[in-house]
């Protein structure tokens, strides 16, 4: 079985229809990347998944527990985190802090050490406020705070937008590495170069509807969809 499985997921903010019988999957120990246009439904269907918005049909299977309906709290729980595109760093907390109280409630929390080994410029910047921070350090600092709670799956969505190519280029080396030690990703991005370069599988989303399924290697090579539905 798959980590998580969505069948046919149907969506609305108010009135408006966002997701019209959505499918995906994610298998365990993947990094699966979600790409569209802006306005095509990505982040509603991470919205969807996490519980801030409640599915009005269809099913979402995590770890064999359908979790359509359920608080985003009882979804985290059961350990899915995630990382917003506003990144939501609480600014009156040190880095530390904010990391310490994502660790609260965590059952099995990684240690702090292990956090900063793997953000070594988190561990520099522990004792600076979160609004004295950069873009890309309060990104990694975001994504800090979602693995300290040792998910089984992280959500991420625009993991890079406005942020230096070095920083982005570190970024998805160390969400590389994250991978590749077993953590499992859906990522949401506008740039298309820097999600495939992560992911392992991909779908590609329009007005709501899934309109492509394949590898980074597969997408790279259609042309048509590449040009009809990202821009590239």
């Amino acid at each position: 079985m798959s980590l998580l499985e969505v069948d046919r997921i149907d969506s609305f903010y108010g009135d408006s229809h966002i997701l019209f019988g959505l499918d995906m999957r994610v298998e365990r120990n993947e990094v699966v990347a979600l790409l569209g246009r802006n306005g095509a439904g990505k982040t509603t269907t991470l919205n969807s998944l996490m519980g801030v918005v409640r599915p009005r049909s269809g099913t979402v299977t995590f770890d064999g527990e359908a979790i359509q309906g359920r608080p985003p709290y009882q979804i985290a729980r059961a350990g899915m985190q995630l990382v917003p595109e506003e990144r939501r760093i609480i600014g009156a907390l040190t880095v530390h802090e904010n990391l310490k109280l994502a660790a609260l409630t965590a059952p099995e929390a990684w240690s702090f050490d292990r956090i900063y080994d793997t953000f070594p410029r988190l561990a520099e910047r522990r004792r600076s406020g979160g609004q004295d921070l950069s873009g890309g350090e309060q990104q990694m600092l975001a994504i800090a705070r979602a693995l300290i709670r040792n998910p089984k799956l992280i959500l991420l969505d625009e993991p890079f937008e406005g942020l230096a190519p070095l920083i982005v280029k570190d970024l998805v080396r160390i969400c590389g590495e994250l991978a590749a030690a077993g953590q499992t990703f859906v990522v949401v991005e506008q740039n298309v170069a820097a999600a495939l370069a992560l992911a392992t599988r991909c779908y590609v989303i329009n007005n709501g509807h899934n309109v492509y399924e394949g590898t980074p290697g597969e997408l790279r090579a259609n042309k048509e969809v590449m040009s009809r539905y990202l821009g590239v």
